[in-house]
């Protein structure tokens, strides 16, 4: 084959040009492992607004929120006000195999789903624990704090399902009704976030100051409003160009993240859907445990104001 071809109508470019020195992988794996999973990665995509972490030849990777302007008139995009920027970001929606395969010749590396849908991006159709390591942190200290999670959100009534970040840590999706305001969703994620850190403090902690996590894996409720996260069966952008993979509980300590790369995890899927088959259905929140998470604060505006405390009594100490 040679490095320009057509899929789907869609002209492929450069197809034997590494991603990346450390990547492993060429643009063709990378097109051909979407190619591949497109029936299980479009559906976590589709009608969301999405943003991408783009390499390109020569340059730094970046993330891109906007389509630009050569984006063809076939991809759909959506226009949704930024108010951080003051300006409408129109975000391409990955809704179809040629845009997939589109969005990969562009080298379109990683892809970043909105938590919600095109029509209320800020209304998240799940809730959203983050579970990262400590620098230099063993796999299996995640695997053990996943564990909490799961024991959290069954004590509460709820249930969720787990994939690897593809890069060191562990996502949980845990799918709620549409009646639920993203205030009582993000409540809830704190709270549930406090109940597993509650359940051993000497491996989780909420803490969102990094200096203050003390080796432990940092349980994240932050992913909320119009938050991003990598999608499931998304390649990263990493040594090796592991991928987002869903995973039975029951085998979550049984693996590591670079377990599953744009070359293994094909093979490993064999044409399941992990991802859905283990989402549960959507489930409504407790009412307890959205008032239990309105007595917590949000952590960043904590963590934001513990700063401030700190560096005051910096300069009253050097002063």
């Amino acid at each position: 084959m040679s490095a320009k071809e057509q899929r789907e109508g869609v002209e492929l470019t450069n197809l034997d040009q590494p991603l990346s020195p450390e990547a492993d992988a060429t643009k063709r794996d990378l097109v051909d492992y979407l190619d591949a999973v497109a029936d299980q990665i479009l559906p976590v995509l589709r009608n969301r607004p999405l943003t991408v972490l783009r390499v390109l030849r020569g340059q730094a990777p970046f993330m891109q929120k906007n389509a630009p302007k050569y984006t063809p008139d076939w991809v759909r995009t959506v226009a949704i006000w930024a108010e951080a920027s003051k300006r409408e970001v129109h975000y391409p929606l990955c809704d179809d195999r040629p845009t997939l395969l589109w969005l990969a010749n562009q080298r379109a590396v990683e892809y970043h789903p909105s938590l919600g849908l095109a029509d209320d991006i800020y209304r998240p159709t799940h809730l959203i624990l983050d579970l990262d390591p400590p620098e230099g942190g063993d796999f299996r200290a995640v695997v053990a704090v996943a564990m909490l999670v799961r024991q959290a959100l069954a004590d509460s009534g709820l249930a969720g399902a787990v994939k690897t970040s593809g890069a060191k840590g562990v996502h949980v999706f845990v799918p709620i009704d549409a009646a639920v305001p993203v205030e009582d969703v993000a409540a809830a994620t704190r709270a549930l976030a406090a109940r597993a850190e509650a359940l051993d403090p000497a491996l989780a902690t909420t803490a969102f100051i990094v200096g203050d996590r003390g080796g432990k894996v940092f349980v994240d409720s932050t992913r909320a409003g119009g938050a991003t996260i990598v999608a499931a069966y998304s390649p990263r952008l990493r040594p090796g160009t592991p991928v987002s993979f869903p995973l039975d509980w029951s085998d979550l300590d049984r693996v590591t993240p670079a377990d599953f790369t744009v070359h293994t995890a094909i093979d490993a899927l064999a044409g399941r859907d992990p991802w859905a088959a283990t989402m549960p259905a959507p489930q409504r929140l407790p009412a307890d445990l959205i008032e239990h998470g309105r007595t917590i604060p949000v952590a960043r505006v904590a963590a934001m104001h513990e700063g401030k405390r700190r560096a005051r009594a910096r300069r009253k100490s050097d002063g």
